[in-house]
């Protein structure tokens, strides 16, 4: 049980102890600036699947500037027949969740219809952006997300589905900017956090079968999912994303609070119980 007489940072603090990874690094965020944290900040980090965050708003970036268009019908040799950017960032482009390649796709539905789960919809979606603007994907997150919040250590290693690197300092940076927008576009944040095809039925990685398992153009949004990785008490416009590699970052904008964390301990049963708690005990201290 969380100390009740605890200061914020203490209570960050007791809940990482009781973590397989005591060394975690955790931040609370709120407008403007780092509210509380514990750990190592400065650490690099694999990040997993937090990574389709930074991918999805540098693929919006575009979108907004007029380099790339959400709805057109990407070329037959680059996605499945009929899918979309659209449908790419937010999972339901019908894309298994490792898909393979053009001509060999394993194609589960038709775009639009199911919302499935996809790394290699987010690395189609990647490949399309670097075919329009000649540029390598990594050199675009750097440059149209990163380096303008100051996220001066991220970069992309591999994947643009689950390849970040960064320390947590720099994805608290990150976090604060989708809490309240200064440098990004507004729209471009707003379109990775609003549901997009609201209502559709799918599997949340890890948490199972959900009736309403709501996505923006990027971002999960926790909706009314049970079980799920935020706390029952998060606002239901809620958004953000999980790591395999045991990384997590949510943005609930009606607490003006967004939580960060990184462990060295995979994604497992351990964390589909800790972030819960952890978040429900931020809520309760942050008021």
């Amino acid at each position: 049980m969380t100390d009740l007489s605890a200061t914020l940072p203490e209570v960050l603090a007791q809940h990482v102890a009781q973590w397989p990874d005591p060394a975690a690094s955790v931040v609370v965020v709120e407008p403007g600036a780092p509210l509380a944290s514990t750990g190592d900040l400065e650490a690099p980090r694999r990040w997993a699947s937090v990574t389709k965050l930074l991918s999805a708003l540098t693929v919006l970036v575009l979108v907004h500037d007029g380099e790339a268009d959400l709805d057109e019908a990407l070329p037959a040799d680059a996605a499945p027949p009929g899918a979309t950017l659209s449908h790419l960032l937010d999972h339901t482009s019908g894309l298994d969740f490792e898909a393979g390649g053009p001509g060999t796709w394993r194609v589960r539905a038709q775009p639009g219809q199911r919302r499935i789960y996809s790394n290699t919809g987010i690395e189609v979606a990647a490949a399309h952006a670097s075919a329009l603007t000649g540029a390598p994907f990594a050199e675009l997150l750097r440059e149209l997300v990163a380096q303008p919040l100051g996220m001066t250590s991220t970069r992309l290693d591999g994947s643009a589905a689950h390849g970040l690197v960064a320390p947590t300092a720099d994805l608290a940076l990150f976090a604060g900017e989708l809490l309240a927008p200064r440098v990004l576009p507004v729209a471009v944040v707003d379109a990775l956090r609003t549901p997009s095809r609201p209502g559709l039925v799918g599997v949340l990685p890890g948490f199972g079968k959900q009736a309403h398992n709501d996505w923006g153009l990027g971002a999960e949004v926790r909706a009314d999912k049970d079980p799920h990785w935020t706390s029952p008490e998060n606002d239901p416009a809620t958004f953000g994303h999980f790591g395999q590699s045991g990384t997590s970052l949510w943005v609930d904008r009606a607490r003006s609070l967004a939580l960060v964390t990184a462990s060295a301990e995979p994604f497992g049963e351990w964390a589909t119980t800790a972030w819960p708690a952890l978040a429900t005990a931020v809520l309760h201290r942050a008021r």
